[in-house]
C-alpha cells in the first residue's frame, strides 16, 4: 500500500472524486505543508500559516498506479491557476502533489513536464515532499458522502470515464489492457519471434520484453521466458473462467498484459510469459536509438541475427 497527498482546491470535492477511483483504499482530508501544529479550519482559512487543503490517499499500486492518479488529479484542476480553483480563492486552495517517497518525485516531475507541454501558461502545481499533514475536523471527512447536495467544484462524473491516455487506444488494446480481455490466439503478428528488438507497454512506452527471450510455444500468443525487469511488473491471482492463474500487469500504465505459466523452457527458468500482442508495441533494433531506446541495445544477444 502506498500514500500520496494531493491538493486541488476545496478538499470536499477532491476527496469525493478519488473515493470513486478503483484501487484507492482510503482517503482523509487535512491540512498540509503549513507552519505550526494542529491548525483548525479557521486557522487555515485565514491563510497566514500557509496550509493547503489536501487529501491523503492510500492506494493499492497493483490496482492503480501513481501515474494514473496524477492523470486523474490533472483532469479535475486548472493547473495554471494560482491559489484558485472553482469559486475558491486563497493560498489554502493552491494545487500540489506532496510525496512521502523520494522515488515519487521524479515520476511527478515527468508527469508535470508532460502536462506543461499542453499549456502555454506556466503550471502552478507544487511538487514537494510532505512536510506535515494534520487531519481536518470530523465534519470535513467524507463531507459530500454525508452531504450529497453540498458544494463541490469538481465534476464527479469524470471519475467514471476513461482517462485520455486510455482513450487513445484502439478498441482491442483497450479491451485487453483496461478490461482484462484476451485477444484471439494467432491474431497478433507478434506471436511469431520477431527480428531483434524490444517490446514496450503500448500506453506508457516502458520496455518490458526483449526478443532475445522470445520463443514460440505454439499457443498463439507472444511468449517470453522472462521480462527485462521484474520490478516493472505486478502479479495478481486470477480466478476467472474457473481457473487459477497468475495475471501479469504493467506497473507503468496499470494495465493487463497477460499471464505467466510454469510450462516454459526448463533450461531458461521454466516460465512462459504469455502476453497479448495488443498490449505491446514492438520496436525493431534499427529503430531503437532514434525512438529513445538506445540504452536497451545491450539487451540484444551478441550475434543475434538481424534477418
Amino acid at each position: 500500500m502506498k500514500e500520496i497527498v494531493f491538493a486541488g482546491g476545496c478538499f470536499w470535492g477532491v476527496e469525493a472524486y478519488f473515493k470513486r477511483i478503483p484501487g484507492v483504499l482510503k482517503t482523509a482530508v487535512g491540512y498540509a505543508n503549513g507552519r505550526g501544529e494542529n491548525p483548525s479550519y479557521q486557522d487555515v482559512c485565514a491563510g497566514d500559516r500557509g496550509f493547503a487543503e489536501a487529501v491523503k490517499l492510500t492506494y493499492d499500486e497493483k490496482v492503480v498506479s501513481l501515474k494514473s492518479l496524477l492523470a486523474h488529479l490533472f483532469r479535475i484542476i486548472d493547473p495554471t491557476s494560482l491559489n484558485k480553483q472553482g469559486n475558491d480563492r486563497g493560498i489554502q486552495y493552491r494545487t500540489g502533489v506532496y510525496f512521502t517517497r523520494q522515488e515519487d518525485r521524479d515520476l511527478v516531475k515527468e508527469a508535470l513536464d508532460r502536462l506543461q507541454d499542453k499549456h502555454e501558461r506556466p503550471l502552478q502545481v507544487e511538487n514537494k515532499p510532505l512536510e506535515n499533514f494534520y487531519l481536518a475536523e470530523e465534519v470535513h471527512q467524507d463531507y459530500l458522502g454525508k452531504n450529497p447536495l453540498g458544494y463541490c467544484h469538481v465534476d464527479l462524473s469524470l471519475a467514471d470515464k476513461p482517462l485520455e491516455e486510455d482513450l487513445d487506444l484502439d478498441p482491442l488494446s483497450y479491451y485487453v489492457m483496461k478490461e482484462q480481455g484476451t485477444e484471439r490466439p494467432f491474431s497478433s503478428p507478434y506471436y511469431k519471434v520477431q527480428k531483434p528488438g524490444i517490446f514496450v507497454d503500448k500506453i506508457s512506452g516502458k520496455p518490458l520484453f526483449v526478443t532475445s527471450n522470445q520463443y514460440e510455444p505454439g499457443c498463439g500468443w507472444p511468449s517470453f521466458t522472462r521480462p527485462i525487469d521484474e520490478e516493472d511488473l505486478d502479479y495478481v491471482k486470477d480466478l476467472s473462467h474457473g481457473m487459477v492463474r497468475k495475471e501479469v500487469r504493467s506497473k507503468s500504465s496499470d494495465s493487463h498484459l497477460g499471464h505467466v505459466f510454469t510450462d516454459g523452457p526448463k533450461d531458461q527458468g521454466g516460465l512462459r510469459y504469455c502476453m497479448n500482442g495488443a498490449a505491446l508495441t514492438y520496436i525493431p533494433k534499427e529503430e531503437m536509438e532514434e525512438k529513445g531506446y538506445g540504452d536497451y541495445l545491450y539487451l540484444l544477444e551478441d550475434g543475434e541475427e538481424d534477418a
